[in-house]
């Protein structure tokens, strides 16, 4: 029952091999990396243009990113941010920062381990989110309360190689199930996850907001395990695991420091907002598009956000024993991690530096 379409992690070693022509293919070009500089709109001076493309813009554990653009921050701090999103059965966002096609990526903290492995110096310089802010929803008639059901069944991830099938890998494997002891299945995410469901073609699927409150707004399925909060990490991954992060080359910070440290400056001052605002404020700062459309009301995904919002880290810091839990799980999905050294696979150093200009104090790390 897997798929027979190129996996996620399969185009991501496709497009490192094969960066130019691969990516041109693809259509790719217009978010491609800028060391230029473009007008501000509000001081009609010239600002360092950034590109950073988000796995999946409209998810409600990547809303940072387009939060800063809406209020302003990127701007604010010095930055022209050029925003734009991985689609399903396209490259993913960390794919296109490794290879050069833009220069940041909005992605799980969990591939700069594969990356890392091989031989790509990617590193995280700040953690949005503490937690995956996922769920595992499975339909009425799966039989599955725990991981161990997932025995014999269908699970269905974002895609084969994905940063939810490491989970759901991880999650099985402290039960004691190895990959072919079930099925994963790429279903994509939003409408076809939930077609999935319906149409009964995997027992459980692993999603966000707001396809969480889609899926049980139409009865296809309740949540089993809940890996939206540190506590609910800590309980199905044996800790917490730090996930959105802001994903670069090493070697593109060291030629763009001071750009590098105003995107996360800008960031930073967003999870600071986000820890001192509501979820209704959230939701109304943020396109109308994110919180409304065919699969959820903006009541549905503000009650959602509510719930949901302690997985942001206020001051963007690395959770001190975060790595060593997504280590792990990266082991646990097939990466060699054997000669990859965790102190390279982010830094504090610019959160420390944005959370000291807005005289903000650390939470350690």
């Amino acid at each position: 029952m897997f798929t027979t379409k190129l996996t996620k992690r399969a185009r991501r070693t496709l497009a490192l091999a094969t960066t130019g022509g691969l990516l041109a293919t693809l259509g790719l070009t217009a978010c491609g990396s800028s060391t230029s500089s473009s007008s501000s709109s509000s001081g009609g001076g010239s600002l360092p243009k950034v590109s950073m493309m988000v796995g999946g813009i409209d998810k409600q554990i990547y809303l940072p990113y387009e939060l800063a653009q809406q209020l302003g921050y990127y701007k604010k701090y010095g930055v022209n941010m050029q925003l734009s999103t991985e689609t399903s059965g396209g490259v993913g966002a960390e794919t296109a920062m490794a290879s050069g096609q833009v220069d940041m990526a909005g992605a799980w903290y969990i591939h700069t381990f594969d990356f890392q492995a091989k031989g790509k110096d990617v590193i995280s310089l700040a953690q949005l989110s503490g937690a995956p802010g996922e769920r595992v929803m499975c339909s009425k008639s799966s039989g599955v309360t725990t991981p161990a059901d997932f025995k014999g069944k269908s699970i269905g991830v974002t895609d084969l190689g994905s940063g939810t099938d490491d989970l759901i890998q991880q999650v099985a494997a402290h039960y004691n199930l190895s990959t072919a002891q079930f099925h994963r299945v790429g279903v994509g995410e939003g409408s076809t996850l939930l077609a999935a469901l319906q149409q009964n073609r995997i027992a459980c699927a692993i999603t966000t907001q707001p396809t969480v409150s889609a899926i049980e707004k139409a009865g296809a399925g309740t949540s089993v395990l809940d890996l939206s909060s540190s506590a609910g990490a800590t309980k199905w991954l044996g800790g917490t695991w730090p996930a959105a992060g802001v994903l670069t080359q090493n070697s593109w910070v060291q030629s763009h420091k001071d750009t590098a440290q105003k995107v996360v400056d800008a960031l930073v001052a967003t999870m600071h907002w986000i820890n001192t605002h509501t979820a209704a404020d959230i939701a109304n700062a943020l396109p109308a598009s994110y919180t409304n459309n065919g699969l959820i009301t903006k009541a549905v995904y503000t009650t959602a956000l509510a719930q949901d919002k302690g997985q942001f880290l206020p001051d963007g810091m690395m959770p001190a024993s975060g790595p060593a839990t997504v280590e792990a799980t990266a082991k646990i999905s097939g990466v060699d991690v054997s000669k990859v050294k965790v102190s390279d696979t982010y830094t504090n150093q610019y959160v420390i530096a944005a959370n000291k200009l807005e005289g903000f104090k650390v939470s350690g790390g």
